[in-house]
């Protein structure tokens, strides 16, 4: 009896050694797995915490620019290509295409009208639908580019009246350098530039996002490490205006 007693102890104790390190496993894997996907939230693209899907809007526009539905997305791409091949490359002129279009469109207007007779046998002839646009279209364009200039004329305002010589400095950088860009290439190449660059841009950092935001970051560590320098050296020695003064007083 007591040696089987001592057996069976020792297989007790044996499982319950047993238990007690897959548990320990097993905490330390959800861990690590928890830890892991906790440095991946916080190490997103500028501190990010929604999907690229909700940051493009989350509608039929984020679709077709995360490709979402191809065929729509390939056919809007390959007009604005055909556009710009047509403009840059082919050397057209928009109001040669506009009058090409109108002749093409009446002419063919007219060839409905008139074979519709022909093969009715003695039928009224079938009308042909009419093209209006509606102005709403207009009015919501126009809506929307004029908010997004006041918008634009209101931040630079800010930055030239906000007493802050780095973010002014900033800002000035930033123009000259699209105004260097623009001296390469006219509004057109820019614009299309624009259209292949938001339809590429989405899926290719959806699809390697990780691999693009440690990227980022390194890049983005070494920029302010040079800003840090040049701080230091330079634009900390500037003084600051006393238009925030003014403004309080």
């Amino acid at each position: 009896m007591p040696e089987k007693t001592t057996a069976e102890n020792i297989l007790n104790s044996l499982v319950e050694l047993a238990e007690s390190s897959s548990k320990q496993k097993s905490v330390s894997f959800f861990g690590e797995e928890k830890s892991n996907t906790v440095t991946s939230q916080f190490n997103r693209l500028f501190g990010r915490q929604k999907p690229v899907h909700r940051l493009l809007g989350g509608g039929k526009s984020a679709d077709v620019l995360l490709w979402r539905n191809k065929k729509v997305s390939a056919s809007f791409l390959t007009g604005a290509t055909t556009i710009w091949v047509l403009f840059e490359w082919l050397n057209y002129h928009f109001l040669t295409l506009v009058f090409f279009a109108l002749v093409l469109g009446m002419l063919a207007q007219f060839i409905w009208s008139n074979a519709s007779g022909l093969f009715s046998s003695g039928k009224s002839q079938t009308k042909v639908p009419r093209l209006a646009l509606p102005e709403e279209i207009f009015v919501n364009i126009a809506i929307s580019i004029s908010a997004e200039i006041n918008r634009a004329l209101s931040y630079l305002q800010d930055v030239a009246c906000g007493g802050n010589i780095k973010q002014l400095l900033l800002v000035v950088a930033s123009l000259w350098a699209a105004a260097v860009l623009g001296s390469w290439c006219n509004f057109l190449t820019v614009l299309y530039i624009g259209i292949v660059a938001a339809h590429t841009l989405p899926v290719f950092y959806e699809r390697y996002e990780d691999q693009v935001d440690s990227f980022v970051y390194n890049v983005l560590d070494q920029i302010q490490g040079h800003y840090r320098k040049l701080d230091a050296g330079f634009l900390s020695k500037i003084p600051k205006g006393g238009l925030k003064g003014k403004k309080n007083e």
